[in-house]
């Protein structure tokens, strides 16, 4: 069975595109709102998709696992830093609501992120180890 790629995963999609929607707003602000707050939204946003990236390459389904958690829990840094931006003015209305509508950072449940990069490859009968508690 062939392993999807990182890449054509519908999760590392959508983190890459709010990464690139981030990094387009943050170039139209003032040089000391891109040294402050733009610095840390781009990235927390960049970073999510790295760790997805990096998650489907881990040699054991187990390692996979365990790696894949750390994406999870960074999808709210970038939802932080979009806050303050709003708060600061430095993305308008509009703006705010379309990123909090992005399925990305409002609603993308969590399952979908453990699940998604991290199916157990098929084995052969030759190949399958016992599983231990300790995995």
């Amino acid at each position: 069975m062939a392993t999807l790629g990182f890449e054509d995963l519908q999760v590392y999609r959508l983190a890459e595109q709010l990464a690139d929607e981030v990094w387009r707003l943050v170039l139209t602000w003032e040089p000391f709102a891109k040294s402050t707050v733009g610095k840390q939204v781009v990235r927390s946003a960049d970073s999510v998709a790295a760790n997805i990236a990096e998650g489907t390459g881990r040699g054991s389904y187990q390692d996979n696992q365990r790696f894949v958690k750390i994406p999870r829990g960074s999808l709210y840094e970038p939802r932080h830093w979009l806050r303050q931006a709003h708060m600061r003015h430095l993305i308008h209305d509009e703006q705010a609501q379309r990123l909090k509508h992005n399925s990305w950072t409002n609603s993308l449940p969590a399952s979908t992120l453990i699940s998604a990069p991290s199916a157990p490859p098929q084995q052969t009968p030759h190949d399958q180890q016992p599983v231990t508690n300790n995995q």
